[in-house]
């Protein structure tokens, strides 16, 4: 009788073996998740290899400093602020264009190049480095995405005309070697984090929430028009039945 009632009390029922089941998935791919982050650092960390002959791929567009702004007293305080919002862009030509259809053909226009701008996450980090005098040349704007339904802030350079583009040979003078077993260890695991229902449960349960840049950049109900006409309306009648 007694081992009847220990072998009833050792039995699991439906619900807790999938319980079970389920924290052992979510254990796998923690681990999993964990080492892909640890190949991902490996790969980048790699060490560069110098060419021992160096050979041009193309050619490179970055900005510079304007000679008459150069020759300023501010010279060098642009050339630090340049630093930080520089972009480049590469192109196997000179001329830097792309394929843009206009009436039914297609034709070539020149790529469009900004200095890059400022976001959030940048602007108060001491190791981007933006210094008071530096912010004051900067203006803050927001962009609706209708895509994400969501709001964009960043910060963007108000006086670009005191950099121009330059365009210089892009020479290739080191490469990074490729290990093949980290390679094809760091392949097999994203091919299996990349599967839908993994995703998921990585949003969920690694990152804590799934889309959760949906909560941080929500809109204002308040500032939606479809409110402020309700807003009004009960204004209004709050207005009447106080003066009743």
């Amino acid at each position: 009788m007694e081992k009847d009632n220990l072998q009833f009390s050792r039995l699991r029922s439906l619900r807790s073996r999938k319980r079970i089941i389920k924290k052992d998935v979510e254990k796998q791919i923690r681990k999993k998740y964990k080492r892909s982050r640890e190949l991902w650092k490996l790969r980048r960390n790699i060490p560069l290899v110098p060419l021992e002959k160096p050979y041009q791929k193309g050619f490179v567009r970055f900005f510079v400093v304007r000679d008459d702004v150069q020759r300023s007293k501010d010279g060098n305080f642009f050339e630090e602020l340049l630093k930080k919002i520089n972009t480049e862009m590469y192109s196997e030509t000179r001329k830097f264009l792309k394929k843009k259809r206009k009436s039914g053909r297609r034709i070539y226009v020149e790529k469009e190049q900004k200095i890059a701008n400022v976001y959030p996450w940048e602007w108060n980090n001491p190791k981007f480095g933006l210094t008071e005098r530096e912010r004051q040349y900067f203006i803050k704007k927001e962009d609706y995405c209708p895509i994400r339904k969501s709001v964009k802030e960043y910060y963007e350079f108000i006086e670009p005309w005191r950099f121009v583009l330059r365009v210089k040979p892009n020479i290739i003078t080191h490469y990074k070697p490729l290990d093949s077993d980290l390679e094809r260890e760091y392949d097999r695991l994203e091919s299996y984090l990349n599967q839908d229902k993994v995703t998921g449960i990585i949003c969920k349960n690694i990152y804590g929430k799934s889309d959760k840049w949906r909560d941080k950049y929500k809109r204002d109900p308040l500032n939606n028009r479809k409110y402020f006409h309700y807003k009004r309306s009960a204004t209004e009648i709050a207005e009447m039945l106080i003066d009743k």
